[in-house]
């Protein structure tokens, strides 16, 4: 059967725009739908945000062309210091330690967004429907016809294989009736960037606090991006703060590691769910990033989760293209998401654990935290795992994260 295109990728944002740079070398007919225009305040590229972007992310990144084109607004990790506010244990990664030019890199979002769209325009192959919106979809073994509303008409298309890269309120697995579990952390992120009297000398900052984590992750010019996790009942009085007092608030919880806080961008709030999905794959269709999984900030792992999948499943394509093989069909499909399973199911509950130990209140077990921070320190393997999770280099790695290309 002959389609419109080869792949239909729902979804611009970093991880549908980074698919379609994966995909764009094999020469495939590439189709990006993506509902808000590139620099729009509502496209999820462009926004106050930073990623902490882990070395084996960096690594994709850098083997697909595109990190070239953002790492000047990227800043390195040197070192990750994590501490439970009020207790004396702490554990410091080092990329010395590792061997490794840096645990990570910090990107403002407006920095991969630009590099992206700047691919995107040049690969001829890459088709950018922007802005369109999928309003209906039919799926098959033998492929998929979607309907998109594009400059008020719509027009259907055809493709053999939809990538759904659509967000956490996906419209794909919504038209699929794809089964979602949701778990409230009763939690929003307070994002904004500041500055501290002290240079931060590319240390990022993860203190749990009873109220939930706070990250500072070290920018350019000494300034820091701050996730404050907060209480959702505490939201407003934190929201209403003038920046001075909303300064003072973060003092107290973070401490004097980096001096005084001086400094503070405007705050933004988003609120914090766990969102994973019953199936991660249909008949011609796949799911990918936060349509497929939502995870807590800590430890920053959801950004760097869904540019795995996006790794992993160019490396399937681009084996079958190689091949002349069909790569829609269930058995491909099937390989992905047994693939991807385990990477998603311990990342999920090592993030979901690490809120819920570090927010429990009873005296045990805030005990319990100090010291295993402190014997996590001292204790090689251990700190060994834990900061190949960190970099995101544990399991079965694809090439891409090997810096391999396709």
């Amino acid at each position: 059967m002959d389609h419109d295109y080869d792949v239909i990728i729902v979804g611009g944002g970093m991880v549908g725009a980074s698919m379609a740079c994966a995909l764009a070398p094999l020469n495939l007919r590439i189709g990006l739908v993506e509902a808000f225009p590139f620099r729009s305040d509502q496209q999820p590229s462009y926004d106050v945000r930073a990623i902490a972007l882990a070395e084996g992310s960096q690594r994709i990144m850098a083997t697909i062309g595109l990190w070239e084109k953002m790492s000047s607004g990227a800043t390195a990790i040197q070192q990750i210091h994590i501490s439970d506010r009020g207790h004396f244990g702490v554990t410091r990664l080092n990329a010395r330690e590792e061997n490794v030019k840096a645990l990570g890199y910090v990107v403002e979002n407006r920095f991969i967004g630009q590099a992206l769209k700047q691919a995107l325009d040049q690969y001829d192959n890459i088709e950018q429907l922007i802005p369109a919106r999928l309003t209906q979809l039919q799926t098959t073994e033998q492929g998929a016809q979607l309907n998109i509303e594009q400059n008020g008409e719509t027009r259907q298309i055809s493709t053999r294989l939809i990538i759904a890269a659509d967000g956490a309120s996906s419209v794909v697995r919504q038209q699929l009736g794809i089964g979602v579990e949701h778990s409230d952390y009763n939690q929003t992120a307070v994002i904004c960037t500041v500055s501290s009297e002290k240079r931060h000398q590319n240390v990022a900052y993860e203190r749990f606090t009873d109220s939930g984590p706070l990250a500072l992750l070290p920018l350019s010019d000494n300034r820091l991006s701050l996730v404050y996790t907060v209480e959702n009942e505490l939201l407003d009085e934190l929201l209403q703060l003038d920046d001075a007092g909303f300064l003072q608030r973060l003092q107290q919880r973070f401490g004097y590691r980096l001096g005084g806080f001086i400094r503070c961008s405007a705050r933004k709030a988003y609120p914090l769910a766990l969102m994973r999905i019953k199936q991660d794959i249909a008949p011609s269709t796949v799911l990918i990033g936060n349509a497929a999984h939502t995870v807590h900030p800590v430890a920053g792992q959801g950004f760097n989760l869904g540019i795995r999948d996006v790794a992993t499943l160019a490396e399937l394509i681009a084996g079958a293209v190689h091949e002349q093989q069909d790569f829609g069909n269930s058995m491909l499909l099937q390989q992905y998401s047994d693939w991807r399973a385990k990477d998603q199911r311990d990342v999920t509950l090592f993030t979901d654990g690490l809120v819920r130990v570090f927010t429990n209140p009873l005296s045990p077990l805030q005990s319990a935290r100090s010291k295993a921070l402190g014997l996590t320190n001292i204790l090689a393997p251990i700190k060994h795992g834990l900061a190949r999770q960190a970099m995101g280099l544990r399991g079965k790695l694809p090439r891409l994260s090997r810096g391999l290309p396709l």
